[in-house]
């Protein structure tokens, strides 16, 4: 049975913004714990908090649906042969951010029905900014409707992308950073994926790249495609997989710019281990 969309965007709001105020209130508290997932990923007693709250919070309200979370429920197997409600959360997006005193850090919460995101939800709860999306319904930051920009110019263009955690394959990922800084105006990288694709939703930025974890970018992907931006993938989609959940060589950008940057990241790719973001 088909759900009252509405009614789960406001849903997924009123948890983001809760799980916002648990995140802050570790902040103040100057309790965190930090551990390291696989070694070098940083996780910390804030996530794990605003990651149970939300869980809960959605098992308790839809308690048939599954839950893929980055940090209580990483692996559920292939998104596009799930029948079931799926809802996509990355507690704290920009964890290194957050944990390091940078406000650039969100709660990202995306739900998937008939293996299509239909809401996409991004709060950072430090500048209060929700951004939000329901398919087919636009994209939204507190309320207000948002769009992308409409510059035409690579060369007046700003590009965020981001760096990985594991380090041993930086070659190709150097080799495209310095090909788009050639051709663009200037680079960004603020530390939180989620943020920088609904910075490009929101017109801040011009463009984005990264290979990233389907929790960093399944909700902010929807607030962008919402916005107008072009979605999808600098290198080849591999056959059978569903573009919206690839997470590898993503690109996002204004429709104007994002064949050339198509082009020119194409061009400076090269077969590689996927990179994951930093985050």
């Amino acid at each position: 049975m088909e759900m009252d969309l509405q009614e789960v965007q406001t849903f997924a709001i009123a948890i983001a913004e809760q799980a916002g105020e648990i995140v802050c209130k570790k902040r103040l508290e100057a309790k965190l714990s930090h551990e390291f997932k696989y070694g070098n990923e940083l996780v910390t007693n804030a996530d794990l908090a605003a990651d149970k709250f939300i869980s809960e919070e959605i098992s308790k309200r839809y308690g048939s649906h599954l839950i893929l979370s980055e940090e209580l429920s990483p692996d559920i197997g292939n998104l596009q042969e799930i029948q079931e409600s799926v809802w996509i959360v990355d507690p704290i997006d920009g964890t290194v951010n957050f944990a390091h005193g940078h406000n650039q850090s969100a709660i990202s919460i995306a739900y998937v029905e008939q293996q299509q995101v239909k809401i996409g939800v991004v709060y950072n709860p430090f500048t209060k900014e929700m951004f939000s999306a329901l398919k087919g319904g636009g994209a939204f930051l507190n309320d207000s409707p948002i769009r992308i920009a409409n510059e035409p110019a690579l060369d007046r263009a700003i590009i965020a992308t981001g760096f990985p955690y594991e380090k041993s394959n930086l070659e190709p990922m150097i080799q495209r950073l310095r090909v788009v800084l050639h051709h663009c105006a200037d680079i960004r990288r603020l530390g939180s994926a989620a943020l920088d694709i609904c910075w490009v939703a929101a017109g801040r930025l011009d463009g984005y790249y990264e290979s990233l974890c389907i929790w960093d970018f399944a909700a902010a992907r929807l607030i962008a495609k919402e916005a107008g931006a072009e979605c999808g993938h600098f290198s080849d989609v591999p056959e059978g997989i569903d573009p919206q959940f690839h997470p590898d060589d993503l690109l996002i950008a204004n429709p104007v710019l994002y064949p050339e940057l198509k082009r020119i990241l194409g061009s400076a790719a090269e077969k590689e281990t996927p990179l994951k973001s930093l985050g």
